[in-house]
């Protein structure tokens, strides 16, 4: 198993991976014609996505949460 002290840079990991990966799949699709290649497309577009979400997410993380916690009520 993973170490719990490793889960905020799994939690980033997957959620830039699923993001990365819905987003490119539908810029891809809207801008291809359906003849085209759209897997192997969509394949490269994603891997590049993720190279990119990873870090982003890693950096905004930390300030949505602390903007979350300056926009909510506290009980």
């Amino acid at each position: 198993m993973i170490p719990a002290s490793c889960g905020s840079v799994l939690f980033s990991l997957i959620l830039s991976g699923v993001m990365s990966l819905l987003v490119s799949g539908i810029s891809t699709f809207r801008t291809l014609q359906p003849q085209q290649d759209f897997v192997s497309l969509w394949t490269g577009a994603w891997l590049t996505g993720w190279l990119f979400a990873f870090p982003a997410v890693m950096l905004a993380a930390p300030l949505a949460r602390k903007a979350v916690a300056l926009l909510t009520a506290r009980d």
